[in-house]
C-alpha cells in the first residue's frame, strides 16, 4: 500500500503540491472555456428569440442531464479512474464547442440546435463536476484541505472572472471565435489532467446495485449538518440567482453591449475570487456555521440592491458583494462534505451535492426566466432576494446543528 499523502513530506503551500497545482490549472482552463460558452450562447439565444423564456431554457437544458444522471455519475466517479472520466468529459465539451463554432461560421445556427448542444455540454458537466471535486482530497494532506477547498473555489471564480470578460470581448469578432477559443481551452484542461498522478487505491469495480447507487443519498440523510448546508445553498441560490437575466439587464435596463454583459457576469466572481484567495491564506477557524448563515443573508440583500439598480456601477458593486458572500458558504459546504466522507463514497456523495448545486444554478436560471416572463424582470429578482432571506431564517430553525458548527478542522 502506498503511503498516504499526509505521511509524506508536504510543501507548506497547497499550490506547492504539483498534482494539486495541475488540477487547479485544469479547473481554470475548463471553467474559462465553459464561461465563454455561456456568454456566447446567452447572447445568441436572446438575439434569435428576444425572449427571457429561452434564456431560462438554457439553464433547464444544463440541469436536466444532471438531475437524470446523478446516481450514474456517482457510481462512475467511485468505480473508475477519476482523472480519465474528467478527461473524457472535457473532450466532449471541446467537440461541442467546435460544433457551435461551425454552426456560427456557416450560418446554420438555430435556437433548437444551440439548446441541443447545451444538453450535450450539460451531460458532460454532470460527470465532470463531481469527479473533479472527488479528486481534491487525494491531492493534499487532510489538514490542508480547508485551504485546498478555498483554492479550488478560487479556480472556479478565476474562470468566472476571466471567461465572461474574454468571451464578451471576443464576441465582437464573432461567435465563431468565442467557440473556437473555448475548444482550445478544453483541450488544455485535458492535457493538465493527463499529467496528474494520485495515490488513490485502485477502485473496486463492483456491479451497481440499488443500495450502492443510493448510498450517497443515505449518507447525506444521516448527517443533518451536511444535509442542511447543501439544501441551504440549493434554496437560497435557486431563489436568489439572477444570472440568467443578465442579458436583459445589460441590454434593456443598463443599456450596454456584449462587453457590459461580460463585466456583469464577471462581477460576482471578482468578489468571490478575492474572498477565496483570502480564505486560502487565512482559513475560517471559528463560528463557521453562523458565518455561513450570515453570508447567505448578505447574498440575499445584495440581490435586492441589484434588482432595483439602474446604475451600471452600482449593479457591478452589488454583484461583487453577492459573489463574495456566496463563496464563503461554498468553501464551508465543500469542506464539510469532503472531509466527512470516506474516499470510496466521495463520488456518490459529490454527485448528490452537485445535483443540489446544479439545481440552485441551472434550475435557478430557469426559475428566473419563467418568473420574469410572468411578473417582469425587476419583480422576479426582488422576489428571489426576499425568498433567500426567508430561507436563511427557516434553515436556522430547521437545522440548529449548523449554527453550532464551530470549526472545519478535520
Amino acid at each position: 500500500m502506498p503511503p498516504s499523502i499526509s505521511a509524506t513530506a508536504a510543501p507548506s503551500s497547497v499550490m506547492g503540491h504539483a498534482p494539486f497545482a495541475r488540477f487547479w490549472y485544469a479547473r481554470v482552463s475548463s471553467g474559462v472555456a465553459y464561461q465563454m460558452l455561456g456568454v456566447a450562447v446567452g447572447w445568441q439565444i436572446y438575439s434569435l428569440t428576444n425572449s427571457p423564456w429561452y434564456l431560462g431554457l438554457v439553464g433547464l437544458a444544463q440541469f436536466l442531464p444532471m438531475f437524470l444522471l446523478t446516481l450514474a455519475v456517482g457510481h462512475v466517479a467511485d468505480r473508475y479512474d477519476r482523472r480519465r472520466v474528467a478527461r473524457v468529459c472535457q473532450g466532449v465539451e471541446g467537440v461541442a464547442a467546435l460544433v457551435l463554432a461551425a454552426g456560427s461560421f456557416w450560418g446554420w445556427q438555430s435556437k433548437e440546435g444551440i439548446l441541443a448542444v447545451v444538453v450535450v455540454v450539460g451531460t458532460a458537466r454532470a460527470f465532470e463536476g463531481p469527479t473533479m471535486l472527488s479528486l481534491v482530497p487525494g491531492l493534499v494532506p487532510a489538514e490542508h484541505f480547508p485551504r485546498a477547498a478555498a483554492w479550488a473555489a478560487s479556480a472556479t471564480q478565476t474562470a468566472i472572472v476571466l471567461g465572461p470578460a474574454i468571451g464578451g470581448f471576443l464576441y465582437g469578432a464573432g461567435a465563431t471565435i468565442v467557440y473556437g477559443a473555448s475548444a482550445v481551452l478544453f483541450l488544455a484542461a485535458v492535457t493538465f489532467l493527463t499529467v496528474i498522478h494520485t495515490e488513490r487505491q485502485p477502485p473496486q469495480n463492483e456491479p451497481a446495485t440499488l443500495r450502492s447507487l443510493f448510498a450517497g443519498i443515505a449518507f447525506i440523510r444521516s448527517r443533518p449538518e451536511i444535509l442542511g448546508a447543501i439544501s441551504l445553498d440549493l434554496f437560497a441560490v435557486l431563489l436568489g440567482g439572477a444570472t440568467a437575466l443578465l442579458p436583459i439587464y445589460a441590454r434593456d435596463i443598463l443599456v450596454t453591449g456584449p462587453w457590459g454583459l461580460g463585466l456583469l457576469r464577471s462581477a460576482p466572481a471578482a468578489g468571490a475570487l478575492a474572498i477565496s484567495l483570502y480564505l486560502a491564506r487565512y482559513p475560517l477557524r471559528r463560528r463557521v456555521g453562523r458565518t455561513m448563515f450570515a453570508s447567505v443573508a448578505i447574498f440575499g440583500l445584495a440581490t435586492l440592491v441589484f434588482a432595483v439598480s439602474t446604475s451600471f456601477l452600482l449593479s457591478l458593486v452589488s454583484l461583487v458583494i453577492l459573489g463574495a458572500a456566496d463563496v464563503i458558504s461554498v468553501v464551508i459546504r465543500i469542506s464539510l462534505v469532503q472531509l466527512g466522507t470516506p474516499d470510496e463514497m466521495r463520488g456518490r456523495v459529490s454527485a448528490v451535492n452537485s445535483l443540489f448545486v446544479g439545481t440552485s444554478n441551472q434550475l435557478g436560471e430557469f426559475e428566473s426566466g419563467a418568473t420574469a416572463a410572468l411578473f417582469g424582470v425587476v419583480p422576479a429578482v426582488l422576489i428571489g432576494g426576499v425568498g433567500t432571506l426567508i430561507v436563511v431564517l427557516a434553515w436556522m430553525r430547521f437545522f440548529p446543528e449548523l449554527t453550532r458548527i464551530d470549526t472545519l478542522e478535520p
